[in-house]
């Protein structure tokens, strides 16, 4: 992975309920999809498959039981000729020969005469007759030339091998047959002939014994698709002609199959169906859909001028393939399911993480007042993770109270963990409230304690409003620097604003005390700027972030100096010359001059802030 890449991930951020869903999501996506292309992939073939092989079966068995009766004539005619050539029949005894067409004929119901002729053109021939099952002999000289099949005896005459007839409809039988005719020779030389017909009837009476209800099996000419044979054909016999020797497929009592025009072909592979067949499909009176197949593979007929066909509902080839379409739907179904479960599930286990990483910003910047205690949890690591947070949160809220925020703050940004000593220009406030000694006399412990805390929580506020850092509370007195930890253009400014606003907020508590019959709490402010030296201060196992040096000792005298300039006054602000100087004209000053302090050789030039509106 490039640079670029690796960087683009590392400063690129995902939410963790998306991330998750899409993560988990792509994972049952990905294995269910496969297990159900695989599923799906194998069960088509083996469906397809399937249904074509019933259809290939069922296409080779009407075949093969047609071919079976078919193969029966030929070899009938082949046996009969056999029999003239060897003697064991002499076609000049007419009665012997008819004896022995009795019996070929009687095993053969499909088979509707059968004929020998000599060379000269005199046949006997041998009718089944009607439903009794009586054979009719019948001996013909060749000086009968009216007779029907007198025309089909002389044109064989010249033929040397066997072959079957095209359908021909014969006016004095008023029907329809086809016939297989096989040459006698006897050393090349012609003999005779043996014919053997079966009629449109015959055949369609084979058709109607192989169909069934679903399955309709027909037979028709492949040349010009005229209808040879079908369960009903016996309805439209009457329709029979010289002329149309056969019944045209959209005359044949089949509504679906008088329909065979308007039919569409298909692929037969689609459906697994073997080649040399033609499948189309179309719709019944009732709109159903059907298939109709044709075999156009006529090997094993012998010429036969006949295809056979069938057609059937079209459940028998797509309900399988619909089933395994519902299967495969009911399977996206699922796997939709699954996805939403996972999303159910990324935002049920994201929705701690979520809350424990807003509460974390909150704590980055210690706005621990934000943060939401997390909810426990069922799972195990998510419940750690709720236990351990909120005891760090508590932890925190205990400790904050003694870190400077502003500090934390700073070493939380820069990613480090102390602050080293440096020099830096600071302002420095001290505060001390005049008599406290004597006020906390009358006082109990815990009222003294909760005097001072309303007391420091007063200025503490100002301090944090105007960016101030408070150091250290010394009993009823404050020290604050500005200009530490954080950087302020005019520390000086920051650090006024903040004991102007502590003498706002004392004289407002005064009036509250006042109404409630306490005495007024004043206060002495001294506020002094220059160098010091700000850091961790203290032994490595304990350190104090503060300031050290002069400046320090100067904010204190100005504030012990409060009780000789006015030593009545509600509050009483003084400030050296180095903060006045950092003032703008906003701020009310009355000049105190050079006063003498404690610690200092040198004379300080003070300054008392004065409250007005104007400040």
């Amino acid at each position: 992975m490039s640079i670029c890449s690796r960087s683009f991930f590392i400063n690129r951020r995902f939410h963790i309920t998306p991330t998750l869903t899409t993560v988990i999501g792509a994972f049952v996506s990905i294995t269910a999809a496969l297990v159900l292309f695989v599923q799906a992939s194998t069960s088509e073939k083996v469906v397809r498959d399937l249904g074509g092989e019933l259809i290939n079966v069922g296409l080779g068995a009407l075949d093969q039981a047609f071919s079976d009766q078919i193969e029966a004539v030929e070899e009938a005619s082949k046996f009969t000729v056999a029999a003239l050539n060897t003697g064991s029949i002499l076609i000049d005894h007419p009665q012997e020969v008819a004896d022995y067409l009795f019996g070929a004929l009687s095993s053969m119901e499909h088979v509707s005469f059968v004929i020998v002729a000599d060379r000269n053109g005199n046949f006997i021939q041998i009718d089944r007759g009607a439903g009794d099952g009586i054979l009719i002999p019948q001996f013909v000289p060749v000086t009968d030339k009216t007779h029907a099949l007198a025309n089909l005896i002389q044109s064989s005459a010249s033929r040397t091998t066997a072959f079957w007839t095209e359908p021909q409809y014969y006016s004095a039988r008023q029907h329809t047959y086809v016939a297989h005719v096989q040459p006698v020779l006897d050393k090349g030389n012609y003999e005779g002939l043996v014919i053997m017909a079966m009629s449109v009837q015959r055949l369609s009476e084979i058709t109607n014994e192989i169909s069934t209800n679903l399955v309709t099996v027909f037979m028709i000419n492949p040349d010009s698709n005229d209808v040879i044979a079908h369960p009903e054909l016996d309805k439209v016999f009457d329709q029979l002609s010289p002329v149309y020797p056969l019944i045209a497929l959209e005359s044949v009592p089949d509504s679906f199959l008088a329909n065979f025009g308007l039919t569409e072909e298909v692929d037969p592979a689609d459906y697994g169906i073997g080649e040399g067949h033609e499948l189309r499909f179309g719709f019944d009176e009732h709109h159903d859909k059907r298939f109709v197949i044709l075999d156009n593979d006529q090997q094993g007929l012998s010429g036969l001028p006949v295809a056979i066909g069938a057609h059937f509902p079209a459940a028998i080839l797509e309900q399988p393939l619909d089933q395994l379409t519902d299967s495969i739907v009911i399977g996206v179904a699922l796997l939709g399911l699954s996805l939403v479960g996972a999303g159910l599930l990324a935002h049920r286990i994201g929705q701690p993480i979520r809350r424990a990483a807003t509460g974390a910003r909150a704590v980055a910047k210690l706005d621990l007042d934000a943060v939401k205690e997390l909810p426990r949890s069922s799972v195990r690591e998510l419940d750690d993770l709720a236990s351990g947070f909120n005891s760090m949160v508590s932890g925190l809220d205990a400790f904050r109270r003694y870190v400077p925020k502003a500090l934390v703050l700073k070493l939380l940004k820069e990613g480090r963990a102390d602050a080293p000593p440096e020099e830096r220009e600071v302002a420095v406030l001290f505060t001390d409230i005049a008599g406290f000694t004597s006020a906390s006399e009358g006082m109990s412990a815990t009222e003294t304690a909760a005097f001072v805390n309303h007391h420091l929580s007063l200025l503490g506020a100002e301090i944090r409003m105007n960016g101030g850092t408070i150091d250290k509370y010394i009993g009823d007195s404050v020290m604050a620097f500005w200009g530490a930890p954080d950087h302020l253009d005019n520390p000086a400014e920051h650090a006024a604003r903040a004991a102007i606003g502590m003498a706002k907020a004392i004289h407002a508590d005064n009036l509250k005390r006042k109404s409630e019959g306490k005495p007024p709490v004043r206060i002495r402010v001294g506020l002094h700027l220059g160098p010091l030296v700000v850091g961790d201060i203290g032994a490595p196992e304990r350190v104090n972030y503060t300031v050290i040096g002069d400046t320090v000792n100067a904010a204190a005298r100005l504030e012990s100096l409060g009780k000789e300039i006015d030593p009545e006054a509600e509050v009483v602000i003084l400030v050296s010359e180095e903060v006045a100087e950092n003032l703008d004209e906003d701020f009310l000053m009355q000049p105190i001059g050079a006063q003498k302090v404690k610690g200092k050789t040198e004379a300080l030039q003070v300054v008392r802030l004065i409250l007005s509106d104007a400040t």
